[in-house]
């Protein structure tokens, strides 16, 4: 099914979002389907759901569960992990670089070494030093894009892409969108491929 894309919408402090979005590039191209990166903020998504903080913060036993639960799709996958000694990390700086420039090709390699960098080297990505090295890594000026986002109209970009978010109706990360229809979490991406080449067991 040729033309078609995947929206998908992620967030650097989200734990399911880290395995989504190492795998995400090689499954849409043996699909034959184009990804749409979008980075957003959870922050204030779960303030409008009644949450403090992260679910899995709040909820011990959730929070077990996940980090193991992570342990086990990353050893099944391949994909390196250890355990961040804080969490959630978050990186407004890394979101607001990967929102203003999501389209140019070197983003889902910054996306990836970001979060490698917090879920696998326990590295704190909020730190601008850590996000400065992840775009030298990609082969980009890391004070040249840090410095364009500091000023609008690139540094709004990501509050008016949450608040899209937001409108969209998204409730947490990964989500991935295919014209209109929503597939929350990481075991939900082959589903959202799927879809995304027209394979519609129900319809709308």
């Amino acid at each position: 099914m040729a033309g078609c894309c995947l929206e998908f919408w992620f967030e650097f402090a989200s734990s399911y979002s880290y395995p989504a979005a190492l795998r995400i590039e090689q499954l849409a191209r043996s699909a034959g389907v184009r990804v749409l990166w979008r980075p957003f903020l959870l922050g204030p998504l779960f303030q409008a759901q009644g949450y403090a903080s992260s679910p899995f913060v709040q909820f011990p036993a959730k929070g077990r569960y996940m980090w193991r639960d992570i342990e086990r799709i990353c050893a099944r996958t391949g994909i390196p992990f250890r355990k961040p000694s804080a969490f959630p990390r978050t990186s407004v700086l890394g979101a607001r670089i990967a929102c203003a420039f999501q389209d140019e090709p070197w983003v889902p390699r910054f996306v990836c070494a970001l979060f490698t960098a917090n879920f696998a080297h326990d590295r704190d990505i909020g730190d601008d030093r850590v996000v400065a090295d992840c775009l030298t890594a990609c082969g980009e000026s890391a004070p040249a894009r840090i410095a364009a986002v500091q000023t609008d109209p690139l540094k709004s970009r990501l509050r008016t892409q949450t608040e899209r978010a937001a409108a969209l109706g998204l409730f947490g990360a990964p989500s991935f969108l295919v014209d209109g229809e929503l597939f929350w979490g990481n075991d939900r991406l082959e589903d959202a491929l799927a879809w995304a080449r027209g394979e519609h067991p129900l319809q709308r």
